[in-house]
């Protein structure tokens, strides 16, 4: 079987040293080098054209997203795994959007970083539970509020109601009958799923839902 070529991009020497003797203990893992900055990783990938690239994100001339969205540029069926101490939102996506295959923690053991690799190799990404649930809440569908099934009529007169303003006073600001403003608080009250205009009034201030005049 064809073995993984496989480089290591990390700014603390030890960090490279661990994996590196690790990895020499696979069988299915060829060691190509190992680079200490991103600058130095992209000049790495064009003279070796590695299958795997372990990445860590944050270090001097040149990070791991730079040098990630750069190697693939020119070498697009590497695959780049961050391996990283950070999950935060402004580490994660962006590493993402540069291009990264998988996202690994360093608390991970030798044992899923080398399986991570192998999968990577056949296009199987894995990502650190920490920042699977991230990414899931990013993308999750955010719930439709309450408010967002109104009619632009009925918004305006919960505007209204925001403010206090009696059925005859949405009627002279709205320009509407008075009929017709029962009609829309009745519909709005039912939308809302709140029992009288006052709630609805709580619900519009809370919300921000606030009369703007002309």
């Amino acid at each position: 079987m064809q073995k993984v070529k496989v480089m290591i991009v990390d700014d603390h020497e030890m960090v490279r040293l661990g994996i590196k003797s690790y990895l020499l203990t696979e069988d299915g893992i060829e060691f190509l080098g190992e680079a200490k900055s991103g600058n130095e990783a992209v000049q790495l990938a064009k003279i070796y054209k590695p299958d795997v690239i372990l990445m860590d994100l944050l270090m001097d001339d040149g990070n791991g997203f730079d040098a990630t969205e750069k190697i693939l540029s020119f070498h697009g069926s590497c695959k780049i795994i961050i391996l990283t101490s950070y999950y935060d939102d402004e580490k994660v996506f962006p590493a993402i959007e540069a291009g990264a295959h998988s996202y690994l923690l360093k608390t991970a053991s030798a044992e899923e970083v080398t399986s991570a690799i192998y999968k990577a190799a056949k296009g199987e990404a894995v990502i650190a539970s920490k920042v699977a649930d991230k990414m899931m809440t990013r993308f999750r569908p955010q719930e439709r509020k309450p408010h967002e099934d109104l009619t632009t009529r009925e918004f305006e007169v919960l505007t209204c109601l925001g403010e206090g303003m009696t059925n005859q006073e949405i009627s002279e600001v709205l320009y509407i009958g008075i009929k017709t403003v029962k009609t829309h608080v009745s519909n709005i009250l039912s939308k809302l799923g709140v029992a009288d205009r006052t709630q609805a009034a709580i619900y519009a201030n809370r919300n921000g839902i606030l009369y703007k005049k002309e």
